[in-house]
């Protein structure tokens, strides 16, 4: 548990933000399928989508990862198509910092509300990877690649809330592991005001 922390925590130190990779021109499935797990700050966004499901439970488990997902290929779609979206770094970074920081308050926020917030963020990630996909040889295999990632982080991320649920310390594991992630979006943050 603490080594997880210590990742998280270690990651905030860096000097760059960690941004979405640039893909080589014979990309595919199983480039749009690791993805989500090479661009650290759409990572941490995703495995905090689903800790978030969790921590809310009921029908918020599939609804929350879901509504990012669906909402992600809309917004991946405006990049596609060269749709200007203003401020797309910033608006990763506030998913961040926000989801974090939800995850650090370790309370219950009502589902109708978790699923806008992702909603919006999720429309900043899906852009960012959206100006990629014209750029590979097969978009429509690499896209689905990309959503099936992403729906994996998800998972994983349900399977981490579900489990700190029900151990001891899993809750106050769950807080530290929202305060590095938000804190992880405060520095990304700062970078980009930076240049």
């Amino acid at each position: 548990m603490h080594r997880l922390f210590f990742i998280i925590f270690t990651a905030c130190l860096l000097p760059e933000p960690a941004r979405a990779h640039i893909l080589s021109s014979d990309a595919g499935f199983l480039s749009g399928l690791t993805h989500p797990v090479l661009g650290f700050d759409h990572f941490l966004a995703m495995l905090s989508v689903g800790i978030l499901s969790a921590q809310i439970g009921g029908r918020a488990i599939w609804t929350v990862p879901l509504t990012f997902v669906v909402v992600m290929a809309a917004g991946a779609l405006t990049g596609v198509l060269k749709i200007p979206l203003p401020g797309v770094e910033y608006g990763i970074a506030l998913s961040l910092l926000v989801l974090g920081s939800a995850l650090a308050a370790g309370r219950k926020i009502v589902p109708g509300l978790a699923m806008i917030c992702v909603a919006v963020f999720a429309v900043f990630h899906g852009h960012a990877h959206g100006n990629e996909i014209p750029k590979i040889v097969d978009p429509a295999v690499y896209a689905l690649g990309f959503l099936l990632g992403t729906a994996g982080i998800h998972l994983a991320g349900v399977l981490i809330g579900v489990i700190s649920g029900r151990t001891a310390k899993g809750t106050e594991f769950l807080r530290f592991v929202g305060a590095g992630i938000a804190g992880i979006g405060v520095h990304i943050i700062y970078i980009l005001t930076k240049y």
